[in-house]
């Protein structure tokens, strides 16, 4: 790393997080809460959205980006800085260091989504492709850092990226001065420290809850541990909290004031995503749904008012069309169904037929007559359908087998 042991130990203040807030003022905007009717009739309570998505370059990055960037030596910033990302703290980094006059080079996966390459670069980095994996990316980071003495900016491992994500707290505070539980989601854990240093120093009262997806969720076994341990192959569409292992800084403070980390399935976070573009009309990153996510699996179980930190909305097209289909399908609004049927003519027809009779929304139709599982006259159809629910989608199920088809799958 590119700090010293004693700059790594030293802890995070409410003064840290105060002074980032100075620091940040007219850089980072002050973003929106937004209450949202639905989730606030499921959970019984007032439930708003810290809107994140909206803060410039689309998620909370730059706030601590800035504030670490911001805190060089003059000598350190002439040197430049690096850091690794495959999105928001890149975007993050490139432009707080335009904002600073620092040079910057960002080392991005070469899988990278393209629009987050894009926007990296016009923010004013020089972007290097390196690396099928983040972790690849980062040792190509760490390696130039030590051949040309730039500065590593990591995304969550240092006290003054946490103070500048910590002031997301105090304007969750101003912004809502009665709330009783605020969640957010955890990757390496630098968003929940920070804002756990800052609201527990002013409200003890105030119940925080970190998300983790269950294919990336570290800090569960690192919490049993008491230390930082490592999740193999961490997998979950939620780029943003796909880290392998806590951060040693924010785990500290994790384990200390966060109350409780709970789990969500990838299903969960398509449906949150889902909820976030239908209801509350925001784009959302599935990382940044994470918090509507542990609302919508457990909703009873949180004390409001409640605030749910949508950390992020750089989500790419391609991943969006995805998540969507996905959503819809965990919500029952969306159904693959395939079955067999006599090949002859007029059979496709009947079983349209059928399916319109239940008022099923036909959007593609796959019709296989070659294949050495068939017999000589049979021909299998997989149909994609557009659904109003899981009552719906068994009712669609019960009229084809009723009309005598055999669903297998």
């Amino acid at each position: 790393m590119s700090y010293g042991t004693a700059d790594f130990l030293r802890s995070v203040t409410l003064d840290d997080v105060r002074g980032a807030q100075k620091m940040l003022s007219g850089v980072a905007r002050v973003t929106a809460m937004e209450g949202s009717r639905h989730l606030s009739q499921l959970v019984g309570a007032p439930v708003h959205l810290k809107c994140e998505n909206l803060q410039r370059t689309g998620s909370f990055k730059l706030r601590g980006a800035y504030v670490r960037i911001a805190g060089l030596l003059p000598e350190e910033r002439a040197a430049g800085v690096v850091a690794a990302s495959a999105g928001n703290h890149a975007q993050g980094v490139a432009l707080a260091s335009s904002l600073l006059g620092v040079h910057s080079t960002v080392f991005m996966p070469k899988g990278a989504p393209l629009p987050k390459i894009s926007a990296t670069h016009d923010y004013g980095a020089e972007v290097r492709l390196h690396g099928q994996v983040v972790d690849e990316t980062l040792a190509a980071a760490e390696e130039y850092a030590a051949e040309t003495g730039a500065v590593f900016i990591h995304p969550f491992d240092h006290p003054d990226v946490i103070a500048g994500q910590g002031t997301v707290g105090l304007e969750i505070l101003e912004q809502c001065p009665e709330v009783r539980t605020i969640v957010v989601g955890i990757g390496g854990g630098g968003l929940a420290a920070g804002i756990a240093v800052a609201v527990k120093a002013i409200r003890q009262d105030v119940r925080i809850v970190g998300v983790q997806a269950e294919g990336a969720a570290a800090y569960p076994p690192s919490l049993a541990a008491g230390r930082p341990v490592s999740v193999e192959n961490p997998a979950t569409m939620a780029d943003g909290i796909k880290v392998g292992r806590p951060g040693l800084v924010p785990f500290g403070i994790v384990r200390d004031l966060v109350d409780e980390v709970r789990t969500v399935s990838e299903d969960q976070l398509s449906a949150a995503l889902l909820l976030c573009l239908e209801r509350a009309k925001l784009v959302v990153e599935p990382a940044g749904a994470s918090p509507v996510a542990a609302l919508l699996a457990a909703p009873d179980t949180f004390e409001g008012p409640v605030v749910a930190v949508l950390s992020g909305g750089n989500v790419d097209p391609v991943l969006m069309q995805r998540v969507l289909r996905h959503g819809m399908a965990a919500q029952g609004r969306y159904l693959a169904v395939r079955l067999r049927l006599t090949d002859r003519p007029g059979a496709l027809a009947t079983l349209l037929g059928v399916l319109s009779v239940v008022d099923a929304n036909v959007l593609d139709v796959s019709h296989v007559r070659t294949d050495p599982r068939l017999g000589l006259t049979e021909a299998e159809v997989e149909l994609h359908l557009e659904t109003k629910g899981p009552a719906h989608c068994a009712e669609v199920g019960q009229a084809l087998r009723d009309a005598g088809y055999a669903v297998i799958g």
